[in-house]
């Protein structure tokens, strides 16, 4: 089984790119972030086509996350983070499918830090991490995937010396995404590439894509039910290099079954 997750940065400007991939690759599970359109706007005839149902939590201009999958079975479980009634913003989606729990999240930017934006970001990793927690204590077989908006090491970013004062780079950032792996949580790209250097993300600026200087942000988090049925993972860095293309490519894992 192949579970997918792609930042699209603007489903409906993408949507060509994002159908094309989906007809390329034939993913089972996708979870997309950045969707930047309210929820009446999300293209839903054209995904059907493509062969996959949907259930998203748009918002307008910004955020925005949706789930698609094969699988009419798929049923939703939560959307949004418990622990601030006063957080309106579309970052987080929970659906059960093929016996698992898929989490779709879009974890806060945080720029510029310090100040509020930043403080944000972490408040709401703290809500992720006491999720997670409970998920975790229960055993239950879920998959922590999408746009964490976080380098975990320096293997994780070109230059990273340039990046130390930034929000996905500063240490209580990093901190925090180590306090959830310490949870049980496996981190699936790391698992089976402890060494290589991969990128999910390359900004439009200074070719930073034709420098491959990039940032792996996009990441899959399996719980230990989940652990030892990972059989692969890469990404689909070739998709970054499309014309009018998100930022971001689409990563993916393989289960067996």
């Amino acid at each position: 089984m192949k579970i997918a997750t792609y930042n699209v940065n603007g489903i409906n400007g993408r949507l060509p790119v994002l159908l094309r991939w989906l007809n390329e690759t034939q993913p089972d599970v996708v979870c997309l972030q950045e969707l930047k359109a309210p929820q009446e706007k999300f293209p839903l005839q054209a995904i059907e086509e493509a062969g996959y149902y949907a259930i998203w939590h748009g918002q307008k201009s910004w955020n925005g996350v949706a789930i698609l999958s094969k699988d009419p079975a798929m049923k939703e479980i939560q959307r949004g983070l418990a622990g601030d009634d006063e957080d309106l913003q579309s970052r987080y989606l929970e659906v059960f499918v093929h016996d698992l729990l898929i989490c779709c999240l879009y974890l806060p930017n945080g720029n510029p830090a310090p100040g509020p934006k930043f403080d944000y970001k972490l408040r709401w990793f703290e809500r992720l991490q006491q999720h997670a927690k409970m998920l975790i204590d229960k055993k239950v077989p879920a998959l922590l995937i999408g746009d964490f908006n976080v380098m975990p090491t320096e293997l994780d970013v070109y230059k990273p010396e340039r990046w130390v004062d930034d929000a996905l780079f500063r240490p209580e950032t990093r901190a925090a995404f180590q306090q959830l792996i310490s949870q049980g949580w496996t981190d699936a790209i790391r698992i089976l590439y402890p060494e290589q250097k991969i990128y999910t993300f390359w900004d439009y600026f200074r070719n930073a894509y034709g420098r491959d200087a990039g940032l792996r942000i996009d990441h899959f988090l399996l719980s230990p039910p989940v652990k030892d049925r990972l059989k692969a993972a890469s990404v689909d860095k070739h998709v970054r290099g499309w014309e009018k293309t998100s930022d971001h490519a689409p990563v993916w894992i393989e289960l067996s079954k």
